[in-house]
């Protein structure tokens, strides 16, 4: 029998197909159908954490549109009348398509043209009856929702009543050049989060790890508050704060400095942005 699909198993040759591969998400909390744009693992960014082997810097390829169409038909197929969950063990109570999301080994609207992406499979999930019970989402870095093309899929994503998973690792600049090794300046990092939630609803997602020294730490924490405190005070619409931490091995150079975050920091943590009384707040441990 195929080894069980698993929260520590996101290999993308899963199921053997260009595009497609199928999670279990901590996030979603049940069958994620992801993605891959970045099939040559390319991105803009290269967080310490990154489970992505051989990662280059750049963009994604050119995608073959045809293809992520007939792989995409043929997996929803699988999954929704045919022996998917058997084959790979499913636990009966994970058998349901959580969501659909665009990810992958890199950043994804990174992509030239990728609105069409949005577009198509957010036509193919609507024909096959997967959405709208199912979530649609896009998990993004968002340091190009700036860029006009970007903000174009973001409206049609919104209109297939989809979310963006915004990533916010650290609130400081310092903090996203260690952890994110990114330049991305708070303001510009604040503006793409203002465009977004105001074109499709937004979520922030947030790794948690051990990885600075104690000191360090602990400003980086006060700075994240201090950040959604002018969230708060801006009144920008932000639908969740998904805080997660390390699951799966990092296959960056820091892989030997960075452990999983305990249970009790994370859940402490988690309660102090819960006293700020506006957001809503999931840990994924």
């Amino acid at each position: 029998m195929k080894q069980k699909l698993t929260t520590i198993n996101h290999d993308r040759d899963n199921v053997g197909l260009k595009y497609i591969y199928p999670v279990i998400s901590r996030r979603a909390g049940g069958l994620s159908i992801g993605i891959n744009v970045n099939i040559n693992n390319a991105c803009n960014w290269r967080c310490v954490y990154c489970q992505v082997p051989d990662l280059v810097r750049g963009a994604a390829p050119e995608m073959d549109f045809q293809l992520l169409e007939r792989e995409l038909r043929f997996f929803l197929r699988q999954v929704l009348e045919g022996d998917f969950f058997d084959k790979y063990n499913v636990s009966q109570s994970l058998r349901v398509i959580k969501d659909i999301a665009i990810s992958g080994n890199g950043e994804p609207t990174s992509l030239k043209g990728f609105d069409r992406v949005i577009e198509l499979v957010g036509k193919i999930a609507l024909e096959m009856g997967v959405l709208p019970k199912s979530h649609f989402v896009l998990i993004s870095n968002g340091s190009l929702i700036n860029q006009l093309d970007v903000q174009a899929s973001l409206k049609k994503l919104n209109n297939y009543q989809g979310e963006v998973w915004f990533k916010l690792d650290s609130a400081t600049e310092n903090g996203r050049r260690l952890i994110n090794d990114s330049k991305l300046t708070t303001e510009k990092m604040m503006n793409n989060l203002r465009v977004s939630t105001r074109l499709c609803a937004t979520s922030i997602q947030t790794c948690m790890m051990d990885y600075l020294d104690e000191d360090k730490a602990k400003r980086e924490r006060e700075a994240y508050i201090e950040l959604l405190k002018s969230i708060k005070e801006e009144s920008i619409a932000i639908k969740k704060i998904m805080l997660y931490t390390l699951a799966r091995p990092s296959f960056q150079p820091e892989a030997g400095e960075i452990k999983k975050l305990d249970d009790k920091q994370m859940e402490k943590f988690a309660n102090k942005i819960k006293k700020l009384d506006y957001f809503d707040v999931s840990v994924s441990l």
